[in-house]
């Protein structure tokens, strides 16, 4: 028979993410929300887990915001690691606050990441030896959404 006590939630700290973007390619209002392309034209990971960098070209947030600009990203892209290994990178997440926070995120200003929730949830794809655990992991990120770009703190769920 199973305990009814909760199981903890550990957690071990991976890299940040930070990325760069390209202006928005907008869809329009489709099924679900306004759709909005956002590439990914490059970025850095740095941490005690992975090393690298992001590759543009082939990397995009497909982006749906609700009416009250809660923001669904869906995001895909490379990391290049300085051994020059890949990591395929997936990530869905939230972005939401108040009205107030989200008209100024919208407008390139500085919110402090406090005033509004931002988080993803990951999974890697790799065939690099080394760094196989990363297939078998679920991560979660924290973001921010500084002027210069997302940046996020990925975490391994342990």
């Amino acid at each position: 028979m199973a305990d009814n006590t909760p199981l903890p939630l550990r957690s071990e700290f991976l890299f940040r993410m930070s990325l760069s973007t390209g202006a928005p390619q907008n869809v329009g209002t489709a099924r679900n929300g306004e759709l909005r392309i956002v590439p990914v034209t490059g970025g850095a990971v740095e941490g005690p887990k992975l090393r690298g960098e992001v590759l543009p070209g082939t990397a995009a947030d497909w982006l749906r915001v609700d009416p009250d600009g809660t923001a669904h990203m869906d995001v895909r892209l490379t990391v290049r690691t300085g051994e020059g290994h890949l990591v395929f990178v997936h990530y869905t997440g939230i972005r939401t606050g108040s009205p107030d926070a989200l008209a100024k995120l919208n407008r390139g200003e500085a919110v402090p990441p406090e005033d509004y929730y931002f988080r993803t949830a990951v999974r890697f794809e790799t065939g690099a030896a080394d760094l196989d655990w990363m297939n078998k992991a679920i991560a979660v990120g924290v973001g921010q959404r500084p002027p210069s770009g997302p940046v996020y703190d990925v975490y391994a769920v342990r």
